[in-house]
């Protein structure tokens, strides 16, 4: 019996030890995030030249990408967790976009090459992080789009409701705005803990840290809701499993000064609709930077903030 009780403890042990080998090299093959050669190489191959930059904002170092001359506005991509700015290339590289608009993505602090593993939980300092892509490093061109997924569409809200005059227009994508609304994972808390944290995979590292506080960071962006005063198209899936469709009930009820609110629950999609609903969401990108231009001039009728199936928000959730 001792023998057989000693043999389960070696074989935990050395499945335990298996385990976190495998762990650190996913952390070495799966981050999510191409460097500056891949990135470049991928554009290449569509006859496309991207220009990859480096900033140092409150001593950190953000990477960011940037593509197209058009004038005539500017998208600035913001993605989610955990991900990284490659993870709009098949945006940036399409002819329809490239022929309205310049733009932009960045890696967000703690991914991609902005300090992969290093996270900031504050969305207000992720907003500071970001801020000198639109004002000071380069002449951008309004329409000023800010199209962002997941966490990142907290990013962009808060981008609104502190720099107004630096965004004209929000696309929304699978939405995760409202606090507490989405899933929790069993093991989110645990990988905080010292004894865990140090061997998972640096990206999972970021995302678990924004995942702990966004509840909170989310309660603290409540009173300013008001703050945003332009045209805003929401997507989301129907089958949102990670952020719950509730999140459009909360879009509706708190984005009260918007003078153009579309929200669009897709039918039988789950949450990673940028991938599976490019078209849509182009579609969507290029209408709004129409209907920022109207609202730039003062021309843009109020929506009646309703889905485009035609029901309210609470309606297609429950």
């Amino acid at each position: 019996m001792k023998k057989i009780v000693r043999f389960l403890l070696k074989l935990s042990l050395v499945l335990f030890l298996l385990f976190i080998a495998a762990l650190l090299i996913l952390d070495r093959f799966i981050q999510f995030r191409m460097d500056d050669a891949e990135y470049t190489a991928y554009f290449s191959g569509k006859g496309l030249h991207p220009s990859l930059h480096y900033y140092d904002a409150n001593k950190r170092t953000i990477r960011y990408a940037s593509i197209g001359a058009d004038t005539s506005a500017t998208l600035f991509f913001i993605h989610g967790a955990p991900s990284s700015l490659s993870y709009y290339r098949d945006y940036m590289s399409d002819s329809d976009l490239l022929h309205k608009a310049s733009m932009f993505a960045v890696d967000r602090a703690g991914y991609g090459f902005s300090g992969l593993g290093n996270p900031e939980p504050s969305i207000k300092k992720q907003v500071d992080l970001l801020v000198p892509v639109l004002d000071s490093l380069n002449k951008v061109h309004h329409p000023v789009i800010v199209v962002a997924a997941s966490y990142g569409t907290a990013i962009a809200c808060r981008l609104t409701m502190e720099h107004p005059e630096l965004v004209d227009g929000l696309v929304l994508i699978a939405p995760a705005i409202a606090p507490g609304e989405e899933k929790i994972f069993w093991f989110t808390h645990i990988i905080e803990s010292p004894v865990f944290h140090w061997f998972i995979p640096r990206m999972l590292q970021s995302a678990n840290a924004e995942k702990v506080h966004h509840k909170e960071e989310l309660t603290n962006m409540l009173p300013y809701w008001a703050n945003i005063k332009v045209p805003v198209i929401y997507l989301q899936g129907d089958k949102d499993e990670l952020v719950f469709t509730s999140n459009a009930a909360f879009a509706k009820s708190h984005l009260t000064k918007v003078p153009y609110l579309d929200i669009q629950m897709i039918p039988g999609r789950g949450h990673l609709i940028a991938f599976n609903e490019k078209q849509r969401i182009k579609e969507a990108i290029l209408k709004m930077i129409g209907l920022a231009k109207l609202n730039i001039a003062g021309e843009l009728s109020p929506s009646p903030s309703l889905l485009s199936s035609g029901k309210t928000a609470a309606e297609a959730i429950h």
